[in-house]
């Protein structure tokens, strides 16, 4: 996060951002009661993926675009 950053969609706001950090935690539940039998790694086996997605997320504070943070560090990045 020591890059700057430009919302992609209104292409004006530079200051305004929330940071949301992403916590994946895996889950086994019941396929008819919806109840969750296990959690974290316990139900990590041979069949359940493990997310690979991005850690955080920025939200633009003007607009409300919720984007990776790439997405705006690339638009901070680009001459004025």
């Amino acid at each position: 996060m020591s890059s700057p950053y430009c919302c992609p969609h209104c292409k004006t706001n530079r200051t305004r951002f929330n940071v949301i950090n992403q916590v994946a935690t895996p889950v086994r539940m019941d396929a008819h009661s919806g109840e969750i039998t296990k959690s974290d790694q316990e139900a990590l086996d041979a069949f359940h993926m493990p997310y690979k997605g991005p850690t955080v997320k920025v939200q633009c504070a003007t607009c409300g675009l919720v984007e990776d943070e790439k997405m705006f560090v690339q638009f901070g990045a680009m001459p004025r």
